[in-house]
């Protein structure tokens, strides 16, 4: 297949969640698999102001022409500039006055008005890209609303295009959450013409609807979430869309890049560290509680929450129960970044309980990957959860999961209460501070048990499991896009 990806975010050049992540390690798992792509996988992002060119990098610049009705004369010039990264072809494209700003979607003030224009120029900066370099495309892989505008300018603007107008899209919703809603003021922004008065409604467009619309396959990111967004609780206005595509709708749970993700050669942890020989996390767990200023000696059990500030991520849940946890005997670590409101009960119960809660409040790999080593347990209480990939990350580290049953966290999660044989964490069934409470409090008592072989075997199961995206996830997204090219060129004739 000759594949583009499209995207806002991957991972380590722009990334604020798990779409960063799942860009940069499909991208590369794809190209490892024989006979799955013609060449490296191509990576347009958009060159943000914080994306470091790598100083030893051969980059190629293409100057590129690209149609933007907001530009003085009705043409932006944009420069893409591409070099290798690591197992694809990163494409930056280039344009300081969509790009070049504090952050990627917004600043303290909300999301950028232009935000339409600035992904749709993403978007056809991709496409024109290609044209210039006369090399046609078989599939277009686009992942959430940033880069939807692609599937729009391929049926409006680019038909009978020999270079683009005949590729295949296939759509990947990271997260449903998030459409890119248009009001029908700045629909002009998408470039799309007078056509564009023909899409959507009086309101506007859902960028996210239309690429459901309009992508030859759509899927999303777990199994369960698959089948959860199809009905109106889950499916945030989108599900009669989804439930129209049919089988054309599935759900590929994430992988992980177990090279990135290893206690072993993890170059921020204090220890390197195995499933033959978990000694290493002890000094983790000395290192990680010094750091936040915890007694590493205090042999009670740590729990660990990392996460965007966001409703979804039930950082509320854990402040509500708090308290109760460290009555309990239980410790508790929290890194976040986003939305600081939110933390506000968190930090409440730090000062009221000082010594036993640390909360953090940035956005910091390398603690974050000291967390995932150095806690006894990991919180992820989300309310909904497309996939997650923090529940992997701790089992990887030894470190078991506690979360709520829903999306992927239900995929990858088996509740050691009901098989202890082959239990990998604890999950609860409401997103209630209750419930979590119940859930910690049944991990609490394997942890502190007498006999620790129940703990010990918890552990190593979570260890053990291949996460790799080459051998579960990237072989079913290369049947997925050459579904969407069969799909493409029959309707084609």
């Amino acid at each position: 297949m000759r594949l583009i990806f499209v995207a806002a975010e991957c991972e380590p050049w722009a990334k604020t969640g798990g779409l960063g992540d799942v860009v940069d390690a499909l991208a590369r798992a794809l190209g490892r698999i024989t006979g799955a792509v013609d060449g490296p996988v191509e990576v347009f992002l958009p060159r943000y102001r914080s994306v470091q060119v790598p100083p030893s990098a051969v980059v190629d610049e293409l100057d590129v022409r690209v149609p933007d009705p907001v530009a003085p004369g009705g043409i932006s010039n944009v420069t893409v500039r591409s070099f290798d990264a690591n197992g694809y072809r990163l494409r930056l494209v280039d344009h300081p006055a969509a790009y070049d700003r504090a952050g990627f979607y917004g600043d303290s003030s909300g999301d950028y008005p232009d935000n339409a224009r600035r992904f749709a120029l993403l978007g056809r900066a991709a496409l024109e890209a290609r044209r210039v370099e006369r090399r046609p495309v078989d599939l277009v892989a686009i992942h959430d609303w940033h880069a939807c505008p692609v599937a729009l300018l391929r049926d409006l603007k680019y038909t009978d295009d020999p270079v683009v107008g005949r590729a295949a899209i296939s759509l990947t919703i990271h997260n449903l959450a998030y459409h890119g809603w248009t009001p029908r003021d700045r629909v002009d922004q998408l470039g799309l013409g007078a056509a564009g008065a023909a899409v959507g409604d009086a309101w506007g467009i859902d960028l996210l609807g239309e690429g459901i619309r309009r992508a030859e396959t759509v899927n999303t990111v777990s199994p369960t979430y698959a089948r959860e967004v199809l009905f109106p609780a889950s499916g945030m206005g989108l599900d009669g869309h989804l439930v129209a595509r049919g089988d054309r709708f599935t759900g590929i749970l994430n992988g992980l890049d177990q090279a990135v993700w290893d206690p072993a050669t993890d170059a921020a942890l204090a220890a390197p560290y195995g499933a033959a020989s978990l000694a290493g996390k002890a000094a983790c767990r000395a290192d990680l509680l010094a750091r936040v200023d915890l007694d590493p000696a205090d042999p009670s059990a740590v729990l660990g929450v990392i996460g965007r500030l966001d409703p979804q991520k039930g950082f509320d849940l854990v402040a509500g129960a708090a308290r109760r946890l460290v009555a309990r005997g239980a410790r508790l670590v929290v890194l976040g970044s986003g939305d600081a409101t939110l933390l506000e009960g968190l930090r409440a119960e730090a000062t009221r309980s000082p010594g036993r809660i640390a909360v953090v409040e940035r956005f910091d790999r390398d603690l974050s990957r000291r967390i995932y080593a150095g806690v006894d347990l990991f919180l992820m209480p989300s309310r909904f959860e497309p996939c997650g990939q923090g529940q992997m990350i701790a089992m990887r580290y030894g470190t078991p999961p506690i979360a709520h049953r829903t999306g992927g966290l239900a995929d990858t999660i088996v509740d050691v209460g009901i098989d202890p044989a082959g239990g990998t964490g604890f999950l609860f069934d409401h997103a209630t501070p209750e419930a979590l409470i119940a859930a910690v409090e049944r991990a609490l008592q394997v942890f502190g048990a007498a006999d620790q072989d129940p703990w010990r075997g918890l552990v190593a199961r979570g260890m053990a499991i291949d996460w790799s995206w080459e051998s579960s996830s990237a072989p079913l997204y290369a049947a997925l896009y050459r579904r969407a090219i069969e799909l493409r060129r029959s309707a084609a004739g």
